[in-house]
């Protein structure tokens, strides 16, 4: 077995590119060969992402495995790369979802697959690469990079509007990148300002945030809206959503797949790595806009989810809610709100995935998604429609699945910080399970068509790429607390960072219950010794009672 180090992880994110490039010497018209080289590239680099798992120290809160090598040293740009355990674990989710996102291609992709399958191996590196980067000048190279092979994979092998949805999600994320680049150049200089040095290491952008905190509202607040309004469109948040639906309606399979699981969490691991850290102080400022745009995608998204007739673009709008509620957890700035966003991170990632997935297997046998074209399908497909309630109730939170403990933390640390947002959350989650419900009692359920009787069950392969998802769900729903640990150390350091006064509220309050709690004590402690003076004299009373008539007695015998 391999031993995690910079080198094994590097070779881990760069081994998809380097295969695609020794892809580009096969003929076209191997198709096996691109597809079979391809899964197997995917494979090797989830099985060296394996090490960084078992090798990564839970108590610390530090970047690990770090290395960083000159590479412009006139503008101060790294090659800076490690991880910590909110990176490792998204890191991780993209090594788990490229082999699938390749297995899920086989039959979907009729044409042009050697350029099909070698965007997907350049995508696979440039998400891979987003997560492990320390450099602000090399994360927004791997952004805009990644954007590139989406915007083919959808606008060459998607659905008929495809250039209409390619060109939108071009459009919306380059707009939202320029944004966060102005943000990033202008801390870059003021960093030179105040330290003489030019620097893009994230650390440093990080240990600039008393510096920011000192320069005016408005110079504060609008570099946190540039970060704001580029991440939240990857995520993407209401009202910067309406790029998701068109795009995964368009998308292959294996693009709604990977747009779902790890493109949109690079919206939420923004928040989390940048802006939240680098500027605190215009965050909490800004909070309560950000909470409403959060609690309106979540309830916004289960609405206009709930009237779709098309399973994939319900499933889409699903996603603007499920993410409304990751938002909810981040912007709560306390552990168990932060743990549980993230957290419902890497559930959506696995259950969304699923739902795709699914989806998939009966436009590829039909070429209908609308969901009144279906109904009956479990008497028919029986092992699709065990498959499909499981990630659907993986969606919508059912106990023993992931979805459950997320949906619980993010609940638990949003009460804790604004109890009305929570509340409106809950609504979310319930009408969640209603139109998540309704379309599985619809598609799986009530008479068949003659149509739909002749459609084939899951085949083996189809089924040995729905059960690592499947697996994946009952094992965070089941045992939650490896994944928990992980994220605990960096999670607490970024809590630190943004609301320092948390732990110190935290702090008073344990004081104030130990202090309310000796109190009892020493309360119950005076009454019990009270209590033995009190039957002393009841005890000297009833003495003297009986010795009263004995010297009654006396003096009468006495008188006489």
């Amino acid at each position: 077995m391999f031993t995690a180090n910079p080198t094994l992880m590097l070779v881990a994110t760069f081994l998809p590119v380097l295969g695609a490039l020794v892809l580009l010497l096969v003929p076209k018209d191997q198709r096996r060969t691109f597809e079979i080289g391809s899964l197997l590239l995917m494979i090797a680099s989830l099985l060296l992402s394996l090490p960084f798992w078992f090798g990564y120290d839970r108590s610390s809160d530090a970047v690990q495995w770090f290395m960083a090598v000159d590479w412009i040293p006139a503008l101060g740009v790294k090659f800076a790369v490690g991880m910590d355990g909110i990176s490792l674990l998204l890191w991780l989710l993209t090594t788990f979802i490229g082999p699938i996102a390749v297995a899920c291609s086989f039959k979907s992709i009729e044409e042009r697959h050697k350029e099909y399958y070698i965007w997907l191996l350049v995508l696979q590196t440039a998400m891979l690469g987003v997560f492990i980067t320390q450099d602000m000048f090399l994360f927004y190279l791997f952004w805009e990079v990644m954007l590139v092979p989406m915007y083919f994979l959808i606008g060459i092998w998607g659905g008929p509007q495809k250039l209409y949805a390619a060109i939108k999600l071009f459009l919306y994320t380059l707009a939202g990148s320029v944004l966060m680049l102005v943000a990033i150049l202008a801390i870059y200089f003021l960093q030179h300002k105040a330290t003489g040095s030019y620097n893009f290491s994230l650390a440093s952008f990080q240990q600039m945030a008393p510096i920011i905190a000192q320069q005016s509202k408005t110079y504060q607040h609008l570099m946190a809206l540039a970060f704001f309004v580029g991440f939240a469109i990857k995520v993407p948040m209401f009202p910067f959503h309406t790029w998701l639906p068109d795009a995964h309606v368009q998308a292959p399979t294996a693009g709604s797949v990977i747009l779902a699981a790890i493109l949109l969490k690079m919206g939420t691991y923004g928040f989390v790595r940048f802006l939240l850290p680098i500027l605190p102080t215009a965050t909490k400022e800004l909070m309560p806009w950000f909470i409403a745009l959060a609690l309106i995608g979540i309830i916004y998204g289960a609405l206009v989810a709930m009237i779709q007739k098309d399973m994939k673009k319900l499933v889409a709008y699903s996603s603007v809610s499920h993410l409304g509620l990751c938002m909810l957890g981040l912007f709560a700035l306390n552990p168990y709100g932060i743990k549980g966003g993230l957290f419902q991170m890497i559930n959506h990632g696995i259950s969304t995935s699923g739902l795709f997935l699914a989806v998939g297997i009966v436009y590829e046998r039909r070429h209908t998604r609308m969901i009144a074209d279906f109904g009956g399908l479990s008497k028919t497909m029986p092992v699709y429609a065990t498959i499909f309630m499981i990630m659907t109730m993986s969606s919508i939170g059912l106990p023993l699945l992931n979805g459950f403990i997320g949906e619980g933390v993010i609940l638990m640390g949003s009460f804790q910080a604004f109890p009305w947002a929570a509340v409106v959350a809950t609504l979310g989650i319930i009408l969640g399970a209603a139109y998540m419900l309704w379309m599985f009692q619809r598609v799986m359920f009530g008479p068949i068509t003659a149509v739909n009787e002749k459609m084939d069950d899951l085949s083996l392969r189809e089924i040995l790429y729905f059960a690592p998802l499947v697996a994946a769900a009952f094992w965070i729903g089941l045992y939650p607390k490896p994944i928990m640990d992980v994220m605990d150390a960096p999670v607490r350091k970024l809590v630190t960072q943004v609301n320092p006064d948390f732990f110190i509220a935290e702090s008073l309050a344990a004081k104030q219950a130990e202090a309310a709690k000796l109190g009892m004590q020493g309360m119950a402690a005076p009454a019990h010794h009270e209590a033995a003076p009190a039957g002393h004299e009841a005890a000297a009373e009833g003495h003297a009672a009986h010795e009263a008539p004995a010297h009654e007695t006396a003096a009468h015998g006495g008188g006489h």
